[in-house]
């Protein structure tokens, strides 16, 4: 599948733009409510090859940036029981396929890696008033948090946990072209 499947998408690197950029996640709380937050700490590449098939994209977050409007559980998720920021201070995507659609890669958090796919929309190319060429994808799949040893929870009186194990992974990214 060549490049131009996705129109106007051009070979080359392109980087990540933080401030344009969000990983976001939602889990459930409860069992009956959503819980949302998302990182602020994101860089990467994305190389996008002359065949999609070639192209590559590396993401480093950190796992100290998260924020779910709620000090006391970002604290939480800060602390030993999930990210463990003081000794992971990063977690990394790599991807390992793309065909324009799914991208498939390995997701370290907490030294482990594990598999995940990603269902991807392409939201098209555009120039910025500065004359920067940017590229924007919105990206969803779900993760089993307990895969990488973020396994706290607290039993509910009434049956079920506090916090879901499958965690739903929302990205809207854009993307800089570079010379």
């Amino acid at each position: 599948m060549s490049t131009d499947t996705l129109t106007g998408l051009s070979a080359g690197t392109w980087t990540i733009d933080p401030t344009h950029t969000e990983v976001g996640f939602v889990a459930r709380h409860l069992m009956v409510s959503k819980v949302r937050g998302s990182f602020t700490d994101v860089s990467g590449t994305v190389v996008v090859g002359e065949n999609l098939a070639d192209s590559t994209a590396e993401v480093t977050i950190g796992t100290g940036s998260v924020s779910t409007g709620t000090p006391d559980r970002d604290a939480h998720l800060r602390g030993g029981d999930f990210f463990d920021v003081d000794n992971h201070p990063h977690m990394t995507f790599r991807s390992t396929s793309f065909d324009g659609t799914t991208l498939t890669g390995d997701l370290t958090i907490k030294g482990v890696t594990k598999p995940v796919t990603l269902e991807v929309d392409f939201g098209g190319v555009a120039t910025d008033p500065w004359g920067n060429e940017k590229a924007a994808f919105e990206a969803e799949g779900e993760i089993d948090r307990t895969d990488w040893g973020l396994t706290w929870n607290a039993p509910l009186e009434k049956g079920g946990v506090l916090v879901s194990e499958k965690v739903k992974v929302v990205i809207d990214l854009q993307l800089a072209k570079q010379a």
